[in-house]
């Protein structure tokens, strides 16, 4: 249960964060500053409820190291400067916070997803470390600086839309423009469209992790020669958009114009798709997919198809070889789940 109590004014306990991971529909590459420094860019995605959980706490002393950092291996350092995680290591000198310290991440799906994880862990980290120092943040502050972090720090080759996805929650229209603002318009469904919407979506785990960085870095150099490409993306996601606000919507269209936005978004780089997905799309399709497109920037991760309820089970059978994972939408973005303090 989420706890929405006074946060702790002093630092000797353990805080637990739950960040969201998210499903970008439609306008992603448009959060890319190669783009949104020359046209406002839009993506329009939704949190799920697949999480990240971050645990801090002050480290005990009668441990040999100071820190120690638990995520897909264990670190156990003398300083700050030692992290080898970079996103640990940037976001404690970021927050002025020393020794001793714990970390700890943990996630309900793989990394290198295509589901944002990565921001998330971000996301999730500073929220908690915020109350660790017994500060209150908003979603936009958590927002900013974990693009701070990955993006201006880090120099990470990617956009800013899944740290907004991760700290706001819910189904969103992110704008972003010109000098890197962003702003956020939630999308107001009607009664049961969410529940809907969601009864459509299949997600399977293709088994193959990939490198986002390497996938956008090109993407972002291919930028200039793709600016109607991306603008088209774009309009993909106000179009949505529109359709989900209609009182009873066409979710078959909304699959129509992701698998048109995935048609483009194959053009945007080399490495976004490959003969096996493209199989897998194919089968999707032909038994039964309103449309589909592969979670996040493509190159293997998770492939998203949007599938009438009557036919699921024709596009479960054609991707057998996959491992399918139901998802629900998520309302709430980044929260602190859990200060624990010690009497």
């Amino acid at each position: 249960m989420i706890r929405r109590g006074v946060l702790p004014d002093r630092t000797d306990g353990m805080i637990v964060t739950r960040t969201p991971l998210r499903l970008s529909f439609a306008g992603g590459g448009t959060d890319l500053p190669a783009y949104y420094e020359r046209l406002d860019g839009a993506v329009l995605s939704s949190a799920i409820d697949q999480y990240v959980y971050v645990t801090v706490k002050r480290h005990g002393s009668f441990f040999d190291e100071p820190i120690r950092v638990n995520y897909a291996k264990s670190e156990m350092v003398e300083r700050v400067d030692d992290i080898q995680n970079d996103i640990v290591r940037e976001s404690l000198r970021f927050l002025g916070i020393d020794a001793p310290i714990y970390v700890s991440v943990v996630g309900d799906l793989p990394a290198s997803s295509g589901l944002g994880g990565s921001s998330s862990f971000a996301v999730g980290l500073l929220n908690a470390l915020h109350a660790y120092r017994g500060e209150r943040v908003t979603a936009g502050q958590l927002a900013e600086e974990s693009s701070h972090i990955e993006i201006d720090v880090l120099g990470q080759p990617i956009g800013k839309q899944d740290q907004y996805a991760a700290a706001f929650g819910g189904l969103n229209l992110y704008t972003f423009r010109s000098g890197g603002s962003a702003s956020v318009e939630p999308i107001r469904l009607g009664q049961g469209v969410a529940e809907a919407l969601f009864e459509r979506v299949m997600l399977f785990w293709t088994g193959r992790p990939r490198d986002a960085g390497r996938v956008l870095r090109e993407q972002s150099e291919n930028t200039p020669d793709r600016i109607e490409m991306l603008t088209a993306m774009r309009e993909h996601a106000y179009q949505l958009r529109d359709i989900l606000r209609q009182p009873a919507p066409d979710l078959g269209a909304v699959g129509r114009t992701i698998d048109a936005s995935w048609v483009l978004k194959r053009g945007l780089a080399s490495t976004i798709t490959s003969s096996e997905i493209d199989r897998w799309h194919e089968l999707a399709m032909a038994a039964g997919a309103d449309g589909g497109k592969v979670a996040g920037a493509g190159g293997g991760g998770f492939l998203l198809f949007l599938v009438p309820p009557d036919r699921q089970a024709d596009v479960r059978a054609a991707l057998s070889e996959l491992v399918e994972v139901p998802v629900r939408h998520e309302v709430h973005g980044s929260q602190v789940a859990m200060p624990f303090l010690h009497s």
